[in-house]
């Protein structure tokens, strides 16, 4: 009897084991789960929603101008972010009276996520170096992003994933696009 119930709690401790090593590697290398703690995406994503990211995304792919990417905050590593890439490496975003040109056109770049029609605040020009992006929050009204931070540029190598998924609130459940 006394076998029995010891090789019975080493199958349990076994399976636990497995099991917090398939969550530590699912959440290392294949998702990363975020809370999101402002207004600044709103109204794409709420403030208190929580999301998973693709961490294979951009693995064998490239990051595209619109993408939703969490990374680490520039300024603070410790910290991050989630924002939408309006610039890619090599572009020239100019913003002017709160709308985005990209590369010289004359035509701002349509971006029907905006809940409402941003200011000025943060206008300028901006060259985006390689290997980097240039972000902004959709509300950008209400947006801490590359228009007014030191380090302007989120770098490739920062970026842990693609928004993919909102899983909470379960009544708003879905895939970000």
């Amino acid at each position: 009897m006394k076998k029995t119930i010891l090789s019975e709690l080493l199958d349990y401790l076994k399976l636990i084991v497995f099991v917090v090593v398939f969550v530590l590697i699912i959440n290392n290398f294949v998702i990363v789960n975020a809370l999101i703690p402002s207004e600044s995406m709103e109204n794409t994503i709420m403030t208190g929603d929580r999301i998973f990211g693709n961490r294979l995304a951009y693995t064998f792919g490239e990051v595209d101008r619109e993408d939703i990417i969490i990374f680490k905050f520039p300024d603070n590593e410790s910290e991050l972010f989630i924002k939408r890439v309006i610039g890619l490496p090599g572009d020239t975003v100019d913003i002017v009276d709160g709308k985005v040109y990209l590369n010289g056109s004359e035509t701002p770049l349509e971006e029907p996520y905006l809940p409402e029609v941003p200011t000025s605040r943060g206008d300028g020009q901006y060259v985006v170096p390689v290997n980097s992006y240039f972000v902004l929050g959709d509300n950008r009204n209400n947006s801490r992003d590359s228009r007014e931070w030191t380090n302007k540029y989120v770098h490739k190598d920062k970026i842990l994933g693609k928004a993919a998924l909102r899983y909470f609130p379960f009544d708003a459940m879905g895939t970000i696009g």
